[in-house]
């Protein structure tokens, strides 16, 4: 596909952005979104931002405001606006909490409470951070080093979140060694030390990092802190109580239930965190149990993918389950209702029902002809639906509730209905099949759930499942509801999803715009950010409506400090560096992170010949540019020796620069006021890397509500929210952090599948899934997208899964390299945090 071209008007916007201080890239990007577009223009013309010759940083502060104050009134973006021109606010963290402030409050604003809740002229001597950052660890109850990221997250929700990151990280670092001792000494002893990352395997109910680094602020307090413990929810009968502690031991025991039918979603993150965390935590087990009741929307690739799903974020399923596993236990408890006389065999259409349910005027409700016949007639008609006498329609068999309840659940449900089709694991052997009303609460019971988590939709639910357990008097699971997780600015419905795939609005349910699991792991999202965003949340009764651009932010925060750094230019501009020879070559060592060195160093060559961004060249100078001009100076990123321009040609049709000639500066020169992204030629070291396709997603849709569109959610769509970029060119180093990152990832995968079969074995479980294999299972973890790297002063990008990297299976021992065929495909995975010290 093409890189997509600028419309006139869109042309006329990127100009007119880059004259407030914006750069090409960022410019166009903010160009994209036509909402936020023209509410930047709108600030840019009520403002005479253009005349104030902002530095950059303050134009990209600028836009940050334009894209995230759709809610506010004039008035109060207005007074953002100011805040931004007159260096209140200095950083995107600030612009997002004086756009929250403001949501809240009318002209006037009050300042001083304005700038307390913005961190304005906040200020902190590093001994000031250290103390009170060891007063904080010494008063917590973190457990460890595995803690670290959850205290690091608390900290950052008093003052200190004003703090620099690295500093506050740094003094954190510094606290736990103090009190823990030495990280490295905290590690188990001979094993590979391994980087703490907030997604690692929960198997068997064994806490790990994943739970312990959440469980103050999610296991232990608000709605899962309130959660009654095993045995204390009520039974009918004594004995059933006995039973159920008799054979949990008195353990939390949990199940995710996902419906077959579509591939999950981030919403869906947070219940398996929920469920497999919370289990977990209290050194529990936790089902993936599969609500398999109706084959005629359900396909083996999502029981896969939701598996994958599951295990990518870091969890293993104590039992993997089916509904359909009980399905002879099911029926048999049917009959015994319609024995008990608590359910009846319905002929009713759906009209006919409704009626009965109070119609349109929603008035008396009644029950249907069939309500009172005899027992045995019900169980006579029942046997006939199992035997396929009866078409879709014809009968079903309801539960004999409360038609006076004033809770809709009541209204005697629907426990059974005929289907003609065939299921994938029970293939022709029913006729009838239980709904999710008469299925769920059995299945928990039949499980001994100490804690059926669901999400609030299900809170009407709530009569009837204990209405039925009590019915058959079996044991009775505690159903619980949380607030559900939502994104905003995307959509998450299935039915929706699949209009977009089949009529191509996007490529597939992978699609990196997408927020399914399947495309945020594809766009290279890596899970324990997932983990850590929905931890951050919190739990409560209240559902989560979270803007698209907080999701983004954690993920840029969690990339921060583990994701290797390569140098990277999207746009090559190609420079002939005069006062060296032909043949010079200088390698260098550079960190793959300056604050992280374990992640290593690579070799990168110096030459003649190098490449940097177009958009760090311009041929007019002003006071407040600081990259390459005509006769300027500009300093390499860790190069040995700064770069003068003195000279250049220009493509004679369009007038841009296609060469620039330099020289380089010996080493009494001045310090630059600037550092620049390069890459070098260097044919036999393969450098640089040519990048085949650079794609770079923007928001799908154009609003924070696509559902609202009209005519439908289709409406809303982005035009521009894919842009390919060809010809993007990484240094050479990335072959070798391709290798390792790949092996490293299969290492990792296979010691957790081992793990999980063993565990499998040790409980006697006999795995209910056809490719419970370690090959299967360390293939559903490892993908190219774990080959993750940030383009310096570009985005983090990752691997795509159509990218061909022969490297990856070669030996240990053969130099990484491109080979005939391969085919580099990066995908954005976000874009840059600013830098406040960056300069233009």
């Amino acid at each position: 596909m093409p890189p997509n071209r600028d419309t006139p008007d869109t042309a006329s916007l990127v100009e007119l952005f880059k004259s407030i201080g914006l750069t090409q890239s960022k410019a166009a990007e903010a160009a994209k979104s036509s909402k936020s577009a023209a509410t930047l223009k709108e600030i840019i013309e009520i403002h005479a931002v253009t005349e104030k010759r902002l530095e950059e940083k303050q134009a990209v502060l600028l836009a940050s405001l334009a894209v995230q104050s759709s809610k506010l009134e004039a008035g109060e973006r207005g007074y953002g606006v100011d805040a931004i021109l007159d260096g209140r606010l200095k950083s995107t963290d600030q612009v997002s909490a004086a756009i929250k402030y403001l949501e809240t409050h009318s002209l006037p604003i009050d300042g001083f409470e304005f700038d307390k809740q913005c961190g304005v002229g906040f200020s902190v001597t590093p001994e000031q951070l250290s103390s009170q950052v060891a007063s904080y660890v010494t008063s917590s109850a973190s457990a460890g080093w595995n803690n670290l990221g959850a205290v690091i997250g608390s900290l950052k929700g008093t003052e200190l979140r004003w703090a620099n990151p690295l500093e506050l990280k740094n003094a954190v670092e510094r606290a736990f060694a103090e009190k823990f001792g030495p990280k490295e000494a905290s590690k188990p002893k001979g094993k590979e030390a391994k980087k703490d990352t907030l997604a690692k395997t929960v198997s068997a109910g064994e806490p790990t990092a994943t739970t312990a680094s959440t469980s103050k602020s999610v296991f232990l307090e608000g709605f899962l802190g309130r959660l009654h413990k095993p045995g204390e929810n009520p039974q009918i009968h004594p004995h059933l109580r006995e039973r159920h502690l008799a054979a949990t031991g008195g353990l939390v025991y949990t199940r995710f239930p996902p419906e077959p039918n579509g591939f999950l979603h981030i919403g869906h993150s947070k219940a398996i965190l929920v469920n497999f965390g919370y289990a977990a935590y209290h050194g529990g087990k936790c089902y993936l149990r599969y609500d398999d009741t109706n084959p005629s929307a359900e396909e083996g690739r999502y029981f896969e993918s939701i598996l994958q799903s599951v295990r990518w974020l870091g969890f293993e399923p104590w039992k993997i389950t089916y509904s359909s596993d009980y399905f002879d236990e099911l029926y048999e408890l049917a009959v015994e209702l319609i024995r008990r006389d608590k359910a009846y065999v319905c002929h009713c259409s759906g009209d006919e029902i409704y009626e009965n349910r109070g119609g349109d005027e929603r008035g008396p409700r009644k029950a249907c002809a069939h309500r009172t016949r005899p027992v045995s007639h019900s169980l006579g008609e029942f046997r006939r639906m199992k035997h396929g006498i009866y078409q879709p329609g014809e009968a079903i068999l309801r539960m004999k509730q409360d038609l006076e309840s004033g809770n809709t659940m009541m209204w005697d449900l629907v426990a059974y209905r005929v289907l003609n089709a065939p299921h994938h694991r029970t293939h022709d052997k029913w006729k009838i099949y239980p709904t999710y009303d008469f299925t769920h609460c059995l299945c928990d019971s039949f499980e001994n759930i100490s804690h059926s988590l669901c999400t609030t939709e299900f809170i009407a639910s709530r009569e009837s499942y204990d209405w039925l357990c009590d019915a058959l008097e079996v044991y009775k699971p505690r159903q619980s509801e949380y607030g559900r997780l939502n994104v905003t600015g995307t959509i998450m419905s299935k039915r929706k999803i699949r209009q977009l795939v089949q009529e191509n609005y996007v490529l597939d349910w992978d699609d990196p715009r997408l927020y399914t699991l399947i495309a945020l792991r594809r766009r290279g999202v890596p899970p324990g950010a997932i983990i850590s965003f929905v931890s951050s949340l919190g739990v409560s009764t209240a559902a989560s409506n979270i803007q698209a651009v907080r999701f983004e932010q954690t993920v840029r925060q969690y990339l921060e400090s583990t994701a290797p750094r390569l140098l990277m230019v999207l746009c090559p501009l190609k420079v002939t560096i005069e006062n060296l020879p032909e043949d010079y070559l200088l390698w260098l060592d550079k960190p793959l992170h300056p604050k992280v060195p374990e992640l290593g160093t690579s070799k990168v060559p110096f030459t003649r010949t190098i490449y940097i961004d177009a958009d760090d060249f311009r041929l007019e100078d002003s006071k407040d540019y600081f990259r390459l001009a005509p006769g300027k100076t500009v300093g390499l990123f860790q190069a040995p020796h700064p770069i003068t321009c003195t000279s250049y040609k220009t493509d004679p049709v369009t007038g841009r620069p296609v060469e620039l000639v330099c020289r380089v500066e010996d080493s009494g020169a001045k310090k630059p006021k600037a550092f620049i992204q390069w890459v070098a030629v260097h044919a036999p070291s393969g450098s640089p890397v040519r990048v085949d396709q650079t794609r770079i997603f923007y928001q799908l849709f154009k609003s924070e509500n696509p559902s609202a569109a009209v005519p439908d959610f289709k409406a809303d769509i982005n035009p521009d929210s894919l842009e390919i970029v060809e010809g993007a060119m990484v240094e050479v180093g990335f072959w070798a952090l391709a290798k390792r990152a790949y092996a490293d990832a299969r290492k990792e995968s296979t010691e957790r599948t081992e793990k999980a079969l063993k565990t499998t074995a040790e409980s006697d479980t006999v795995p209910r899934f056809d490719d419970d294999t370690p090959k299967a299972t360390s293939e559903q973890l490892v993908g190219k997208e774990c080959i993750r790297f940030q383009g310096l002063r570009v985005a983090y990008f990752a691997a795509d899964k159509d990218a061909k990297l022969a490297c990856l299976d070669e030996p240990d021992d053969v130099v990484p390299s491109r080979r005939e065929g391969d085919l580099v495909i990066l995908n954005r995975i976000v874009s840059l945090k600013e830098d406040s010290g960056k300069t233009a």
